[in-house]
């Protein structure tokens, strides 16, 4: 069957679909259509993420897979964020190449990735400045005993170094990042 304006009927989703991107401001030539990332209620296959990568100056932590983005998610840092971790106690966030070495479902906030922050040029740095690099940099939830609003999350940079989101966020990550996953942290 055709339309008044013998356009088969067929064809009439497919018009309104290109004509709606054209409104919201997409290319309307050549543009590469990528599927909306499934929400995890809406997935039934579990997705490993094979790469983790995190920008400071953002705030932002994506999970990727063969260079698509899975999901993204608004974090926290630690509390003095800008700059590379040089030291205990310096409540910065690491900057570099690492990898998810230990999942931990008993931390003290809700489950925790631990990512492999000090390397090997770290301890290096560390002993120069006479030093301790500090240890235990984490992807986590929340505090077991404080909700997102009492820490200002995401809005408040609140950790000692690490990188939070909520625990529902969490859960999702913990899903779908297995340990040895790298993970690059970007200023």
């Amino acid at each position: 069957m055709t339309t008044k304006r013998g356009i088969p009927e067929w064809m009439c989703g497919w018009i309104f679909l290109l004509s709606s991107f054209a409104m919201i401001g997409a290319p309307a030539q050549g543009f590469a259509f990528q599927a909306p990332l499934v929400s995890p209620v809406q997935s039934t296959v579990a997705q490993h993420a094979d790469q983790v990568v995190v920008y400071k100056s953002k705030r932002m932590l994506y999970l990727l897979s063969n260079g698509r983005i899975l999901r993204k998610y608004h974090v926290a840092l630690g509390k003095n964020p800008v700059g590379h971790k040089l030291q205990w106690g310096d409540n910065r966030t690491p900057e570099g190449k690492y990898t998810i070495d230990l999942k931990n479902a008993n931390s003290g906030y809700y489950r925790s990735l631990r990512i492999s922050y000090p390397d090997a040029t770290d301890a290096d740095v560390a002993t120069a400045l006479e030093v301790k690099p500090g240890d235990w940099i984490m992807i986590h939830g929340l505090p077991n005993d404080r909700s997102a609003a009492k820490m200002g999350h995401p809005y408040k940079d609140w950790t000692n170094g690490c990188i939070a989101v909520t625990d529902a966020e969490m859960d999702e990550i913990w899903q779908m990042v297995d340990t040895g996953t790298p993970i690059s942290i970007w200023p």
